[in-house]
């Protein structure tokens, strides 16, 4: 199994895984004080279980049926398409990048802490002018903020980052690099993001990379970084629930993106996910369960990726299975779906997606209960005649 999850989380890096400064934790922890329950942080002991959402901060959001909107798309000349597919389908919401893969703010803004740390962008040329036509056309707005992946931050605080032994910064194989989840200036920043962008109009936000690096524990004791007594879950789960409280008073919900194998197995240490813990501290969570993503034998499938049904719905049945301890505490289930054609896998192991395969899955989704979903293409490329 070790094997397999560390190709799957290549995979899923390809498509979308220093010593302290002595800076002050009593600011970003003092609002925290007289909560029902304080949630594991960076200068504290460790929290209890996340007590679960305190409501939806969005009641009356439509069923959310999306797709992912690139930067590029959202300021380009692809969004004309977009919105007519949105128009002519039962499709209401698109997630767009506002803090990208990269690490990049994705428009230009004037707010001091994103100048001086995300690098802001022009893809998007006019934020405003994009919020006014999402909300013409009757759109559900969700901004997607990369977190811990962040090649950006990292370069220019290599203390927010995993230093190796020569003093360089370690990067992955695709040369991404990650910034800690141990420092609190990281959980600010992000924090920061995600209000920027509920003032401008987003409805929801929608955490990814809300992980450390993938295989992050075969490479730990050897890259020097800012650590505590905390387990790498209970640090990840305790963002995710900070976050949750800072942006609530703001009115929008919480999602946060985790790998769909997470629901199937036990907590995945290493990167610090805990489908549970994540689940209990947020609105909605979206598992990443794209069949290509699962190798030969999951669900009894040979080649799940030729089989759309049947692996989201044993997906399906696994998330709801692990959900099950929350009762009516449990988020939102929006689960990520494929509408691309993994290649990648060799021939006889794919197929080509196109609306049958996409219609198998939101049946097998539909099947058990779930009506939301995200569909994924990198290129913002959807497929048409889907009954959505």
């Amino acid at each position: 199994m070790s094997i397999f999850l560390t190709f799957f989380l290549l995979l899923n890096n390809m498509f979308g895984g220093g010593a302290s400064t002595g800076h002050s934790s009593a600011g970003l922890w003092s609002s925290l004080v007289g909560a029902s329950h304080q949630p594991a942080t960076p200068g504290s002991e460790e929290g209890e279980p996340p007590s679960g959402i305190s409501g939806d901060p969005q009641p009356n959001a439509p069923v959310v049926k999306g797709i992912y909107v690139t930067a590029y798309s959202a300021g380009g000349e692809r969004m004309a398409s977009l919105l007519d597919l949105l128009d002519r389908t039962e499709l209401n919401s698109m997630v767009i990048d506002i803090k990208d893969d990269l690490g990049n703010i994705t428009y230009k803004t004037s707010n001091p802490k994103l100048q001086e740390l995300g690098n802001p962008q022009p893809y998007i040329k006019d934020v405003d002018k994009l919020m006014t036509t999402l909300k013409e056309h009757e759109i559900y707005p969700i901004a997607r903020v990369v977190v811990f992946k962040d090649s950006v931050l990292a370069k220019s605080h290599p203390e927010y980052s995993f230093v190796q032994k020569d003093g360089s910064i370690w990067q992955n194989g695709n040369k991404d690099k990650f910034v800690n989840p141990y420092r609190e200036e990281v959980w600010e920043y992000n924090v920061e993001v995600a209000k920027e962008a509920a003032k401008l109009g987003f409805k929801e936000i929608q955490f990814d990379y809300v992980r450390f690096p993938e295989g992050f524990e075969k490479r730990a004791d050897s890259l020097k970084f800012t650590k505590n007594e905390q387990s790498r879950v209970d640090i990840v789960s305790g963002f995710v629930e900070y976050a949750k409280k800072e942006l609530e008073p703001l009115g929008v919900r919480v999602s946060v993106d985790i790998f769909g194998y997470a629901a199937s197995v036990p907590a995945a240490e290493g990167i610090g996910q805990d489908f549970v813990k994540i689940s209990s501290g947020v609105h909605v969570i979206s598992p990443m369960i794209y069949p290509s993503h699962y190798s030969t034998g999951w669900f009894k499938q040979k080649d799940p990726d030729k089989a759309p049904y049947e692996t989201i719905k044993g997906a399906m049945d696994d998330t709801h299975k692990k959900l099950e301890p929350l009762g009516e505490d449990k988020p939102i289930i929006r689960p990520w779906i494929q509408d691309f054609t993994a290649k990648w896998l060799g021939k006889g192991h794919y197929t080509p997606y196109g609306a049958a395969e996409v219609q198998a899955q939101i049946k097998a989704l539909n099947d058990s209960g779930v009506e939301e979903f995200l569909l994924w293409n990198a290129g913002n490329r959807y497929s048409e005649g889907v009954k959505y």
